[in-house]
């Protein structure tokens, strides 16, 4: 997503079964590289992985309050 994607927005690169298609490709973006899934973010559901997520967002959204998950 040019600029980035904003907290809150799903990403147009997630397909369907919630797989990156850019996953492996050389124009998959940095911070997306980096990211290294913790048994904390990832949850024991699905449900509890995008309410972490959601909460990261949240926290670092520019000009938002920090919050924890």
């Amino acid at each position: 997503m040019s600029g980035g994607k904003p907290a809150g927005v799903r990403c147009v690169q997630l397909l369907p079964d919630l797989r990156c298609a850019l996953f492996g490709r050389p124009e998959r973006p940095a911070v997306c590289v980096s990211l290294r899934p913790t048994a904390e973010m990832c949850g024991g559901s699905q449900r509890e992985a995008l309410a972490f997520l959601t909460a990261l967002e949240a926290a670092t959204r520019a000009g938002g309050a920090a919050a924890g998950p």
